[in-house]
């Protein structure tokens, strides 16, 4: 009866697990697929991107916050990383 009982729930551990892994493997079938539309670039990133000379993060040069200093162009991902670059 015992016996029994723990063979079930392999079974049944079992079948959860097979689900699991068609399910992820036929969503990534379907995602591959796709086409992402128009305006869309499927994931990948357009443009150059450039870094913040703070904090390191590399952002779009079309979204950088950007500041001329001695004729050189820096590039900020944000407000705070500009006025720390102001100060120091």
């Amino acid at each position: 009866m015992v016996a029994s009982f723990f063979l079930f729930i392999l079974l049944v551990f079992v079948a959860y697990v097979a689900f699991l892994f068609l399910r992820i493997f036929f969503g990534l079938k379907r995602v591959r697929g796709r086409n992402p539309g128009p305006g869309r670039t499927g994931g990948r990133v357009q443009g150059v991107m450039v870094k913040d000379e703070i904090c390191g993060t590399y952002i779009p040069r079309e979204d950088a916050i950007r500041e001329s200093r001695g004729g050189e162009e820096h590039f900020f991902c944000s407000e705070e990383c500009r006025r720390k670059f102001r100060a120091g």
